[in-house]
């Protein structure tokens, strides 16, 4: 069985559906979808998306309103979803949405920003920390593990349009990357780079200064998965051309038992 699955951070739901949102997805018609950045609480998700019925919708809110918000629409039904690590200090941003099927766990995650100061970018590297013991932990069970979302970071320099000018700020910090280097290091696999090495290919833009059309931007939006189970991925790829949004989707293809 092929399965499509996209990850898209649509900075606020609400707002992108009025561009079009619904009509992408159906035409699509990706198999599974991990949305961050919805912005929104239970009682706002949007009547239109009673539209997208063949989806199973998940949902994990924050407790401040307006703010982060994770939800993962699936064709196939999952065995089980929980929606944080079981820990307070972590699970009140609604960051976190896991899914367990026959074949393969999936993560969709939301990373902290760390922009903010010292104190978050301290959390958002306790996040990371804590999300790495969790994909062990998943991984332990043999099956499939694949971890995507919005990673806030861009990993190499090949990832970012200007490197040298953002050294030094949150999303390329050297500490920031060191935590994805350590990912691969313990075998988890950009599923991205397998089939496309080349520049240029980024997944965020800033509203600011037409970086978009100009295509100065970042990959901070990942498909990770174990290598053990990375035969089982086809292809992987990003939709620059699905607007909407300062992020676009990414994307996988993976071949199931």
């Amino acid at each position: 069985m092929e399965l499509t699955l996209w990850s898209w951070n649509v900075n606020g739901l609400r707002a992108i559906m009025n561009k079009n949102f619904i009509n992408i997805i159906l035409q699509e018609q990706p198999d599974i979808v991990g949305l961050q950045e919805t912005k929104l609480q239970a009682h706002q998700i949007p009547e239109d998306m009673k539209d997208l019925n063949k989806y199973h919708q998940y949902w994990s809110h924050a407790v401040r309103r307006g703010y982060s918000g994770t939800a993962l629409l699936s064709k196939v039904e999952p065995l089980d979803v929980t929606y944080g690590f079981g820990d307070p200090v972590f699970d009140g941003e609604g960051r976190i949405n896991r899914a367990e099927y026959e074949d393969f766990i999936l993560y969709n995650i939301y990373f902290p920003n760390g922009q903010m100061g010292e104190e978050r970018l301290n959390f958002k590297l306790r996040f990371y920390d804590r999300c790495l013991e969790e994909m062990e932990k998943s991984r332990k069970t043999g099956k499939m593990v694949i971890v995507t979302g919005d990673y806030n970071t861009a990993h190499k320099e090949i990832d970012l349009a200007n490197p040298k000018e953002n050294s030094k700020y949150s999303g390329f910090l050297p500490i920031e990357r060191a935590w994805l280097d350590k990912i691969v290091a313990n075998g988890w696999v950009d599923t991205f780079r397998v089939f496309d090495p080349s520049p240029e290919q980024y997944s965020w833009w800033s509203y600011r200064v037409a970086a978009r059309p100009r295509n100065i931007g970042w990959r901070i939006d990942y498909f990770f998965v174990d290598q053990e189970h990375l035969d089982q991925v086809e292809a992987a790829g990003i939709r620059q051309d699905v607007v909407g949004s300062d992020h676009c989707p990414v994307y996988i293809k993976i071949n199931l038992p």
